[in-house]
């Protein structure tokens, strides 16, 4: 993109109104994702019908401010209460917390929040450095790649979703059945609409993902909660334990940058793999930072190293994710994914178009990334200590707010009752899903990339005069083929390969005993 596309992005970012909603939005999601149990991606699921009301970019000022802080702030319940409060901080709370029990829990969640936007900064740079070249890369896709991009971003959600590969794999089917509803998309003949003229464009999935991260969230919660525990962790929050100094000494900080940079850039690539979220990229930078480290006997332990390492990989995701999303219109996580009906419902499509004809649009994007971050680190160190307060308040209320704003959501997009009757039965199902192993990430992609499966199938079926040979003779189409069947192949050789391990033991116990 030229300098005069981002000359005129950033003048348009400096809109009273655009740096207001980024503003909103990193509070919004510093609140959500300090909260246990409240995850980016129910945040971005509640708030992105609400976005519809104002324009594109202030709509996606809101969803990144709010996306970038939701990830950092769930260290924040990680280190006071040992509780991770977004799936990504799982490792900060291994340092983190035992840095507060010495009574340097200000440094920590100081620590928190400056190396969560090192991570963020230098992901957003690498998706600035190499979106472009890979979005032309895609103008030589046809129909038979964009067809077996859908399926390797559905076969990853798959196999990384899920122990069992086997439920990950009913439910994706499950999606892309579901996505038949509507109308034929190359012939416009009504399918499964059961008389309902609400489902001739198909099944709305802005209200589906609302019910099932939204909803769906809240009742397995209900399901599982346990009073007593509650009352533990009410008493472990309101411990007065002194938080100290929030900034960290700054030779000790300029000594992390090095290492931190690369967990960082290392959690870029992984979180540009579909469905490799934070929490996998952060136990994959912890770990292999403790065994590099000269001081990795100190991670667990209350580790400032290990601390920072974990926040940035956590926001480092977010510009690899993004990469995807935008070049590919393949989803990085779930959060991408519901962008990308964002994007669908402004008249965008991921992909080549975003950096042609929506050129000034996806450079806005990006400055939002890095506005977001240096927003969330003012006011990530201002309201290091009061941002605590957000953990005193009471699930019940948490709940309730929760199913409000999903009924306001729904119903605002189409100001259609049919889509909130739609998002409660989506609620329902995504309990279910939870309740009984069953991940709800491949029915929601399957739902995404249903339409552009199917009408890209056929389109190169077309082209071929009905030969699937199409598939493996173009060079693309052919490596593509390889990685969804690497992405089945590799977690089932792992499976008998743990098998294998197990019997052995098993025999070499036995024989011990005897």
């Amino acid at each position: 993109m030229s300098s005069e596309v981002w000359a005129s992005a950033l003048q348009t970012l400096m809109q009273p109104s655009v740096l207001l909603f980024l503003c909103a939005g990193v509070v919004i999601g510093t609140i959500i994702g300090a909260l246990p149990g409240l995850s980016a991606t129910m945040a971005i699921a509640i708030m992105t019908p609400i976005t519809f009301w104002f324009s594109p970019t202030e709509g996606f000022a809101m969803l990144m401010g709010l996306w970038n802080a939701a990830i950092f702030a769930g260290g924040i319940s990680a280190i006071l209460v040992n509780t991770p409060g977004t799936p990504a901080s799982i490792t900060q709370s291994f340092d983190g917390y035992p840095l507060y029990r010495r009574g340097q829990g200000g440094m920590a969640l100081g620590v928190n929040v400056i190396f969560s936007v090192l991570g963020g900064v230098v992901s957003v740079i690498a998706l600035i450095l190499f979106a472009s070249p890979i979005a032309r890369f895609t103008v030589t896709f046809g129909p038979s790649e964009y067809c077996l991009l859908a399926v390797f971003g559905l076969a990853m959600m798959i196999a990384v979703a899920s122990d069992d590969v086997l439920k990950g794999l009913v439910v994706g089917v499950a999606g892309l059945l579901v996505a038949c509803i509507g109308l034929d998309p190359i012939l416009s003949v009504k399918r499964f609409t059961m008389g309902q003229t609400s489902l001739l464009a198909g099944v709305s999935f802005i209200p589906v993902m609302i019910g099932i991260f939204g909803i769906g969230e809240v009742l397995y919660q209900i399901h599982i909660r346990n009073r007593a525990r509650e009352a533990e962790e009410l008493v472990e929050r309101k411990r007065n334990l002194k938080l100290g100094r929030v900034l960290p000494p700054v030779k000790e900080t300029l000594g992390l940058v090095p290492r931190t940079t690369v967990a960082a850039g290392a959690s870029t690539i992984i979180g540009a793999i579909p469905a490799a979220g934070g929490d996998i990229a952060s136990i994959i930078c912890w770990g292999n930072s403790k065994k590099l480290s000269k001081h990795g006997d100190e991670y667990g332990k209350g580790s400032v190293e290990g601390l920072a390492v974990s926040s940035a990989a956590n926001n480092g995701v977010i510009g690899g994710a993004m990469t995807t999303m935008l070049t590919l219109g393949i989803p990085g996580d779930a959060v991408t994914a519901i962008l990308i009906g964002s994007l669908t419902m402004y008249g965008m499509q991921p992909g080549y178009k975003m950096f042609s004809e929506n050129a000034d649009f996806t450079a806005q994007v990006m400055l939002l990334m890095l506005l977001a971050n240096l927003v969330m680190l003012v006011f990530g160190l201002a309201t290091a200590k009061a941002s605590a307060r957000a953990l005193n308040v009471s699930q019940s209320t948490v709940w309730v707010a929760v199913c409000g704003l999903c009924v306001v959501g729904s119903y605002s997009l189409n100001n259609n009752f049919f889509d909130v009757i739609l998002m409660f039965i989506a609620g329902v199902l995504g309990y279910l899903f939870k309740a009984h192993g069953f991940p709800p990430g491949p029915f929601i992609l399957g739902l995404l990339l249903g339409s552009m499966f199917e009408s890209n199938l056929r389109r190169a079926l077309v082209m071929s005069n009905g030969s699937y040979s199409i598939f493996v003779t173009r060079p693309v189409s052919l490596v593509l083929v390889i990685l969804v069947a690497l992405t089945f192949v590799v977690p089932l050789l792992r499976s008998l390969q743990k098998r294998s391990r197990s019997s052995r033991l098993s025999v070499q116990t036995k024989e011990t005993v005897q």
